[in-house]
């Protein structure tokens, strides 16, 4: 709450007669804002662990507990830790997320100067010189700023300012994929989030498989193949190539995602997965901003999912395979028009730019949504009659 309440402030300072906070500012505190939440829980569910731990018996107990301090290190930060955790110059403007547990790692890794980073760097910005281009060239000719002006709802025709949501998108993903593999190249080359692979990294956890050295691997570090995937935060694949929405999400901001998922939408009390979604979103927009563009954005995910899953369970399952990969090359384009509609109230922000926008194209990705829904239930329930007719 206090982190929460916090970033609020910093947000709304201009309200209270003090200085709006520069951008690099803002980032910074984004940054600290999951890495204080995350801490909290890590400790708490350490704590957790040892309590429940405590109810065993003695020789379990022992057993158990050796177990997690070899596979966890049962970290008991001290002020100094958490205060250089937090201001780590690694990830501190862009990212990142990473776990005090990640960063405890690289502090007392003694074989970090002697892993090969060059290569696993190298694979990682292959791609950068075309996205710069890409941006650069796209940037030129397209603008955010001329959907806020008079003249583009004046000038433009109604296809116009759909097609305008394209190279918007277009720009929006590129800008962020070249900040994130640089960011994760500078984390690569600290050696933060070097895992032996064969203990399973998964993205932002660390770890999942231990032996009884703990994380290490007690081979020559020349000779252990490293694992970046706990600080892996942006899968340009995944996002431009995956057929669904929900894995366009999982491939965007992945470590951002994680800290969603592991300390927002898993501790939320069992409830609808949609209430749950949608409280995560809610919380996803507050982390972000306090502009309402950031809400109107976040609150059309649920529907999005909704829709998308009642696609699938009308059209997908149960379907011969070139139907599937029919269906599969149309939820792709359905994905993309979806975060070029919301990308346009997360760039927007204002309320009024948002909703004039949206509403210059008579809120269609909504209708859309809406009309998928409706033709989804009707197929599935035609459907269910065909197969209850076939079982009689």
């Amino acid at each position: 709450m206090w982190c929460f309440g916090y970033i609020a402030f910093f947000r709304t300072t201009a309200y209270f007669g003090l200085p709006q906070v520069a951008p690099h500012a803002n980032a910074v505190q984004l940054i600290l804002t999951l890495k204080m939440v995350g801490l909290g829980f890590e400790i708490h569910d350490m704590w957790q662990i040892h309590k429940q731990q405590e109810q065993e018996n003695e020789e379990r107990m022992s057993r158990t507990l050796q177990q997690l301090h070899s596979r966890q290190n049962f970290i008991r930060p001290t002020f100094a830790s958490m205060f250089m955790y937090s201001f780590c110059y690694v990830g501190l403007l862009a990212g990142p997320y990473y776990k005090y547990k990640t960063y405890n790692d690289m502090i007392h890794n003694s074989d970090s100067r002697r892993i090969k980073t060059f290569s696993i760097m190298m694979k990682r910005l292959k791609w950068l010189p075309v996205l710069i281009i890409g941006f650069l060239v796209t940037s030129t000719y397209y603008s955010i700023q001329y959907v806020r002006t008079d003249e583009f709802y004046e000038q433009s025709s109604l296809l116009y300012r759909i097609y305008y949501m394209v190279p918007i998108f277009a720009i929006f993903r590129m800008r962020f994929y070249i900040g994130w593999l640089l960011s994760e190249c500078i984390c690569i080359s600290a050696t933060l989030g070097a895992y032996p692979a064969t203990s399973l990294p998964k993205c932002g956890h660390g770890p999942t498989v231990f032996d009884s050295t703990g994380n290490r691997d007690r081979r020559s570090p020349s000779s252990v193949v490293y694992d970046f995937e706990t600080i892996h935060n942006i899968d340009i694949y995944g996002c431009e190539l995956a057929p669904t929405v929900r894995a366009g999400m999982r491939s965007w901001n992945m470590t951002v995602q994680y800290w969603l998922a592991s300390n927002v939408y898993q501790r939320i009390p069992a409830t609808s997965k949609p209430i749950r979604v949608a409280m995560t979103m809610m919380v996803s927009a507050f982390w972000h901003g306090v502009h309402p563009g950031y809400y109107l954005s976040f609150l059309t995910v649920p529907l999005n999912l909704f829709a998308e899953d009642e696609m699938i369970m009308a059209f997908k399952k149960g379907a011969p395979d070139r139907q599937r990969t029919v269906f599969d090359w149309f939820c792709w384009f359905f994905k993309m028009r979806s975060f070029e509609y919301m990308c346009m109230g997360f760039l927007l922000l204002n309320l009024n730019d948002t909703l004039r926008y949206w509403k210059s194209i008579y809120f269609m990705w909504h209708i859309v949504l809406i009309v998928c829904i409706v033709i989804c239930t009707i197929a599935k329930q035609s459907k269910l009659r065909v197969t209850v007719d076939k079982n009689e």
